[in-house]
């Protein structure tokens, strides 16, 4: 068992995920389309959304203070907020983020790591009010850790908000059942990771169909796209 899960992005017309790197446009800026996609993201209603660690250490901006001694902590799971109206959900192999917070602008945070991870590290988020999920492997389990959201938060639709190679693993492991993309009216040029990254490639491994495109204000356009299974 599995949430629903929707790949929602926003890029430059080059595949950019970083505003502050975009060309300007006379239709709009940064400002109106961060808006729109944070509109797209309220409108889809998920119970949850996910992202990597790279992404959510810009949010976490926290600092290490694990306790000295762990004494026991629960393994593999520990929930401290199992009625959270929604959840905020970190990829996090190796347990490398911190928080300041049990939550990103109220939604609860889940961290889910690799089975490697120590103890002190597991008491460091107990100790904060966070939730997390351990993998049975060292590599996290997208599948078991998803079929653990769905069954002990009750979490049935999930958005997935990259960046690019964690949203590449969840399309080559075949999880994504829609991806939304709202594209800028505007260019990157830096070369940058674009909104998906799997080492050699997704060729075999998924299948997209239109469902929709439409435009948007301030010159953005959203495509939607229904992930078939290969």
């Amino acid at each position: 068992m599995k949430p629903e899960i929707v790949c929602l992005m926003m890029s430059s017309l080059d595949g950019g995920l970083h505003p502050s790197k975009w060309t300007e446009s006379p239709d709009g800026g940064r400002k109106e389309w961060s808006a729109l996609y944070q509109q797209i993201h309220e409108e889809l209603q998920g119970d949850a959304w996910i992202v990597g660690r790279v992404t959510m250490a810009e949010m976490a901006k926290g600092e290490l203070h694990a306790p000295q001694s762990a004494g026991s902590v629960e393994r593999p799971n520990h929930f401290a907020d199992r009625k959270a109206n929604n959840y905020a959900i970190a990829l996090d192999t190796s347990g490398k983020l911190h928080f300041t917070r049990a939550d990103i602008e109220g939604d609860h945070i889940v961290v889910i790591l690799g089975n490697t991870v120590p103890d002190t590290h597991l008491a460091e988020l107990a100790a904060d009010g966070i939730s997390y999920i351990v993998s049975p492997s060292a590599d996290i389990d997208l599948p078991a850790a998803l079929d653990v959201l769905e069954k002990e938060l009750g979490i049935r639709k999930l958005l997935l908000e990259g960046g690019a190679a964690i949203n590449g693993a969840f399309f080559a492991a075949d999880l994504i059942d829609e991806l939304y993309l709202l594209v800028a009216p505007a260019l990157d040029g830096s070369g940058g990771q674009p909104i998906v990254t799997f080492e050699g490639g997704l060729a075999g491994k998924t299948q997209l169909s239109l469902i929709s495109a439409e435009t948007k204000d301030n010159g953005a356009v959203a495509l939607r796209y229904k992930v078939r299974t290969r």
